[in-house]
Order: C-alpha cells, then sequence, then structure tokens
C-alpha cells in the first residue's frame, strides 16, 4: 500500500466508483420528472416501440464534473488549472444547455451550429498554455480547425447515439484508456479528472439505457459528452499523442462520416435524424443489437490497445502501423454490418 501508483490507481477508480453512484442516483431521482416532461415518442426514425424518456445525460454530465471537482480537491490543483478546468465545463453546459432546447423544441440548424461552435471555443481555449495539435500551422488557423473539428465530433456523437448502449460502449473504452494515458503523462489534468469522471458517469447510466433501455440520454447528453471526449482528444493529441487520438473514436469516425458521405450523395438533408448509420442497418436486416454492440465493443477495445501501444512505442513506423491495424479493424466491422446496404461496397 505505500507504492504511490497503487495509491492513486485506487484514488482513480474511487473516483470512477463514485461518479457511476452519483450518475445512477440522480437517475433514479430524475427519471420520473423526465417520464412525465421528457417522453422521446417513437416515430420513423426511432428504434424503440414505445415512449421511453429521455434526459438522463444531465445525471451523467451531472456526476462527471462533480468527480472531477472532487478529484481536484484531491490533487490540490493550482489556480491556472482550476480555470481551464471552469473552462471545459462551461462549455460542456451550454452545450448541454443547446441540447435540453433541442430536446423540448428542436432549434433552427444555423442558430444550434451557432451556439455549438462558441462551446466549442471555450473549450478549446481551456487546452494548456503552448498547446499544438498541428504545429506546422499558424495558431489562429489551427485553432479554426479545431473548433470546427470539436463541432462536427460533438455532432457524430450525437448521430451516433441510435441505439440503446450505443455511446456507452463507444465511450466507456475511450475514456478508460485516456484516464490510463493520463497516468502516464499524456494528458493535462483537467482532461484526466474529465476523463475519470465520464467513464463512471456512462457506467451509471449503463443500466438503465441497457437494450431494450429504460432512459435516453437526450441531446442534454450526446452533445456534452461529445465536447468532452473531444477535449479530451486534442489535449492527447497535443502532448504527442495524435494517432491515438485519432485510434480511439476510429470507428465514431469511419460510420459517421462514411454514412455522411453517402447521404450527400444522395442529395439528403444531412443535418435531420436517420436510421441509415452502419450499425442501424445490421439490425434492420436481423443482426440482434446485442450482437451489435459485442462487436462494436470488441472493436474499440482493440483500437484502445493500438491506441497504448503507438503511445508506448513513440515511434513514427509504429504509429503508422497501429493507425493501418485500427483502420483494418474498423473495415470489417463496417463491412459485415453493412452487408445488403444499397451503395456500400465495403
Amino acid at each position: 500500500m505505500n507504492n504511490p501508483s497503487v495509491e492513486v490507481l485506487g484514488a482513480a477508480l474511487g473516483l470512477v466508483l463514485a461518479a457511476a453512484l452519483g450518475s445512477a442516483l440522480m437517475i433514479v431521482i430524475l427519471r420520473p420528472l423526465l417520464a412525465r416532461y421528457a417522453l422521446a415518442r417513437p416515430n420513423a426514425r426511432s428504434g424503440h416501440a414505445v415512449p421511453t424518456p429521455q434526459g438522463g445525460g444531465v445525471a451523467v454530465l451531472g456526476a462527471t464534473l462533480l468527480a472531477a471537482v472532487v478529484g481536484g480537491g484531491l490533487t490540490a490543483l493550482a489556480a491556472a488549472t482550476w480555470f481551464r478546468l471552469g473552462l471545459v465545463a462551461a462549455g460542456a453546459l451550454l452545450m448541454a444547455l443547446v441540447g435540453l432546447i433541442d430536446d423540448l423544441r428542436p432549434l433552427p440548424p444555423l442558430p444550434r451550429l451557432a451556439l455549438q461552435l462558441l462551446a466549442v471555443t471555450v473549450a478549446v481555449a481551456a487546452l494548456p498554455e503552448g498547446a499544438r495539435v498541428l504545429p506546422f500551422l499558424p495558431l489562429a488557423i489551427e485553432r479554426t480547425l479545431l473548433v470546427v473539428g470539436g463541432a462536427w465530433f460533438v455532432n457524430l456523437t450525437n448521430f451516433m447515439d441510435g441505439m440503446d448502449l450505443m455511446t456507452v460502449v463507444e465511450s466507456v473504452p475511450m475514456t478508460a484508456a485516456l484516464a490510463l494515458f493520463w497516468h502516464w503523462g499524456m494528458l493535462s489534468t483537467p482532461a484526466g479528472l474529465i476523463a475519470l469522471g465520464l467513464c463512471g458517469g456512462l457506467i451509471g447510466f449503463a443500466p438503465f439505457n441497457a437494450p431494450v433501455a429504460k432512459l435516453f440520454l437526450g441531446d442534454v447528453g450526446s452533445l456534452p459528452i461529445g465536447l468532452l471526449i473531444a477535449f479530451c482528444l486534442l489535449d492527447l493529441a497535443s502532448h504527442g499523442g495524435l494517432a491515438a487520438a485519432i485510434l480511439l473514436p476510429l470507428y465514431y469516425i469511419a460510420d459517421s462520416g462514411i454514412t455522411l458521405l453517402w447521404r450527400l450523395r444522395r442529395g439528403d438533408r444531412v443535418w435531420e435524424a436517420h436510421r441509415q448509420h452502419f450499425y442501424q442497418v445490421a439490425v434492420a436486416r436481423g443482426l440482434s443489437v446485442r450482437d451489435v454492440l459485442v462487436r462494436v465493443l470488441a472493436v474499440n477495445l482493440a483500437l484502445a490497445l493500438f491506441a497504448a501501444a503507438s503511445l508506448l512505442q513513440g515511434t513514427a513506423a509504429v504509429e503508422v502501423l497501429d493507425l493501418g491495424l485500427g483502420a483494418f479493424v474498423v473495415y470489417r466491422l463496417l463491412r459485415d454490418l453493412g452487408r445488403g446496404r444499397p451503395g456500400t461496397s465495403l
């Protein structure tokens, strides 16, 4: 017990457990209110057959931020670090407000995007001083690209939240890996605390969202979750982990990206909800939700291992190899899920 690494690991696991219990408790308290005022009713694009409460993301976000604050108190953060953590929290809360409004009364696309860009700008401002992700570009251009890329990631997280437990099986391996990378010194403290808290918050949400879901995240959850993960990934990239930051969300990026291009080619309104992602196609042709989730989880665990290997080895050759391996397992998954999909030739 005198080993500092054991003590740190125990404290981290305790923070995850506390966030999980806090998230679950808040859901139990809020669920009757959500069932009364925030029902998601089935429609042509829905994956559920009965009205289901949404808004569970309020509990996940609340538990995440509370755990980060408690963790910050335990680690005696400097004032500047507290300020950065506060900026991330402010960006996430603004994004949650956008999601809450959208859950209750859908916002027009342009005002929604403007508010999302503002929230991401606040979060990007919380990156460590002097942090660079694309150092070959002028700082102003890099920051603009990070804000645009962050807003894109927020929306793809929202779009991919179209199946029971999908956000959990994607984000829990990702946040667990990010927390581990913080222990290795590859993330700043605000990002590490956010990763630990979010991992626990989603674990606490999981029993309520497992098929058949009794509660959904809602935009109030999926949007700020996307923002917090985007911040952690950008922080990782700024610490020399660009390959790892690409590998961790690679399934989300590939599924949403290919689907977006396919819908653009068809002339669809790409900002509208739909049921054309690869995992949705797989369920539509008869694959069980559980089978899809197991496959996605297995790929995400593999991507986390490849990301860890790229950081441990630290050479360009290994990073390229890990990126290739990650792309291959994602390709195999999309090929299996997308069989029979019109216009798909994977």
